[in-house]
């Protein structure tokens, strides 16, 4: 899966087929030991990631 970005602690990358498990466009953010699933709309597909305070 190729990485888009890289910024402030969090790591970007694309799923381009994905059908299986989300049905929508979505990338994926890893931040250090947190990972979720966001779609292109913004909706939380699964996961977590930490609260900015």
């Amino acid at each position: 899966m190729p990485e888009i970005s890289r910024f402030q602690g969090l790591t970007i990358k694309m799923i381009f087929i994905d059908k299986a498990k989300h049905h929508k466009p979505h990338i994926h953010v890893y931040c250090n030991e947190y990972e979720a699933s966001v779609a292109i709309d913004g909706d939380l597909l699964s996961g977590s990631l930490p609260i900015k305070n």
